[in-house]
């Protein structure tokens, strides 16, 4: 009804977990690489949890989509069966053909999954059994999932198995009786819901992926949003497509903390009060008692030690009742942040031209750039470096901890380019033609759109995977870089080789930093070890601090 209103190609806040919309916050990120730590280990269970709507499904369905080829999933979405009936579920969910006589016989069920799973290990094929809404487990059912991790060779678990489920199943697989399983689980996490700056993200993220060229939600009504929704991705999308119904009919094309607020009532089927009422409450409750007092004191009524005490009360309940001479006077607010649109709109097209940009990043490398002279990042190539232009998010700069070229786009449709030098929390500094400027990072989400560019210096170039069988230079450094990262001593004698080793020191590394574990040192790899050891004259994010400009 509201698409054509607000220029949208489709609706921005269904809750279907399609993932398209899926908003990777750091949490979310987190939850994904757990999963995919998950399928490309061997053995022992993956627990997920979350509360109600903090996105697990929408994460399992992302999953299903990175799943490698050499993997089969058997997915069960409603686990509340006995154990015949989940034994049954797994062998449908694999495509195991089953004979009329073992259909209700679960010794049967589990010889025909094990020779099944015997048979993919045989070929190079990864089986996982992935159970959602894992807390409607039976005990009984529960033990027998236990029982399918004693599915195994000599050296390796047959089936790798991720639970998914509501905080309940914290709680029953903490239970004595359940010791056995619990010891099994060889990851864990639990999905909180979005902080206030993630939740205005994610609500931009998913009004751009639903074709949103201009601002619907004021800056007040996405805090609205939070404050009703308390971080929950579905309560997020329930209420702001309800304040897009609202805004749409009052003929709005933005979207107020009013109309939010509103919206929530319907949602909740309750009156939502303003967040400034409850303080209000209360200042009008300590005017009042002050009033009083000055009317008692007036009529004479009230004596010097009950002028004091009425005076401590107004003082307990936020009146202002102390002198000037022992007044405190209130530390002021810091000055508002200026608006990113306002920066771009004075900076002028040079300043956030691709060159200027590509000038402003290499200066903090001490690399030279003469535009016209070839490609930015054949000339960074000369000095050493690598250009890595990728889509991610916050959380992965942060993680990469290198100062990063973004593109931007403004409302009028045209491209900047600004140099990301300093991030935390709540605010980023750019560097917009040699000028530093703080802004929000929810000011920022809106025009960035994940794109960034960012050097690094890795072991060689060109850069090449180093896998085992490997020896060189390339290969000690390797070496080295891993030993140091992981505390350890180098060897007493330098070994060039791409050995067993050195394979387990890749994955115990890829591991530790939730990368693919497959023992290669890839371009991920290697990257990620030089954001963990830069080497001297690296330059990096550091804290932003507010109030520059």
């Amino acid at each position: 009804m509201y698409l054509s209103f607000f220029g949208l190609n489709e609706k921005p806040f269904s809750i279907t977990p399609d993932p398209r919309y899926l908003y990777l916050s750091e949490r979310h990120a987190e939850a994904l690489a757990h999963l995919l730590y998950g399928v490309s280990e061997a053995g022992g269970f993956v627990q997920l949890t979350g509360e109600v709507g903090t996105g697990k499904t929408t994460i399992v369905r992302s999953l299903l989509g990175q799943i490698p080829k050499n993997a089969e999933v058997a997915l069960i979405l409603n686990p509340r069966m006995t154990a015949p009936e989940f034994m049954l579920t797994i062998c449908e969910e694999l495509g195991i053909g089953l004979p009329d006589r073992a259909v209700a016989s679960l010794k049967d069920l589990v010889d025909i999954l094990n020779h099944y799973l015997l048979r993919a290990h045989a070929e190079g094929r990864r089986v996982v059994l992935l159970v959602d809404e894992a807390q409607n487990l039976d005990a009984t059912v529960l033990e027998q999932v236990r029982l399918l991790t004693n599915l195994e060779t000599p050296t390796q678990k047959l089936l790798q198995i991720i639970l998914i489920g509501q905080p309940e199943l914290r709680e029953m697989l903490a239970r004595a009786e359940l010791r056995q399983l619990a010891q099994r689980i060889t990851g864990r996490y639990h999905l909180d819901p979005l902080s206030a700056t993630e939740a205005s993200a994610y609500v931009l993220h998913r009004l751009r992926v639903a074709g949103a060229t201009t601002e619907i939600f004021t800056g007040g009504a996405l805090a609205e949003v939070y404050r009703q929704s308390g971080g929950i991705p579905r309560l997020i999308n329930v209420i702001c497509d309800r304040a897009l119904l609202g805004a749409y009919t009052q003929d709005r094309h933005r979207v107020t903390a009013t109309i939010v607020r509103n919206s929530a009532s319907e949602v909740f089927g309750r009156r939502v009060a303003p967040r400034w009422l409850p303080w209000a409450a209360g200042a009008g409750g300590a005017l009042v008692a002050a009033l009083a007092a000055v009317a008692l004191w007036q009529s004479g009524v009230l004596d010097r030690s009950a002028q004091d005490a009425a005076g401590a009360a107004s003082g307990a309940s936020g009146a202002v009742a102390a002198t000037p001479e022992t007044s405190i006077a209130p530390e002021p607010p810091a000055p508002p942040l200026p608006t990113l649109g306002s920066i771009l709109g004075s900076a002028g097209g040079e300043a956030t031209s691709t060159a200027t940009a590509y000038s402003r990043l290499l200066a903090r490398w001490n690399v030279a750039f003469t535009p016209g002279a070839g490609d930015a990042c054949a000339q960074v190539e000369l000095a050493g470096l690598q250009c890595v232009a990728q889509r991610g998010s916050f959380a992965q700069l942060r993680f990469y901890n290198r100062p990063a070229l973004l593109l931007l786009g403004d409302e009028q449709g045209g491209a900047h380019q600004v140099v990301l030098t300093a991030l935390d929390d709540d605010t980023a500094r750019l560097d917009i033609g040699g000028q530093e400027h703080t802004v929000g990072i929810v000011d920022l989400a809106r025009y960035w759109f994940g794109d960034f560019v960012l050097l690094w210096r890795p072991i060689a170039l060109p850069v090449r995977a180093l896998v085992p069988g490997m020896s060189g230079a390339s290969v000690l450094q390797l070496r080295q870089s891993l030993e140091r990262a992981a505390g350890l001593s180098p060897a007493p004698v330098p070994d060039d080789r791409y050995d067993a080793s050195l394979v387990r020191l890749v994955e115990d590394f890829q591991r530790a930093r939730r990368l693919d574990v497959d023992g290669i040192a890839g371009r991920e790899t290697q990257l990620a070890l030089d954001a963990a050891l830069p080497a001297a004259g690296t330059p990096r994010l550091v804290t932003a601090a507010r109030g520059e400009s």
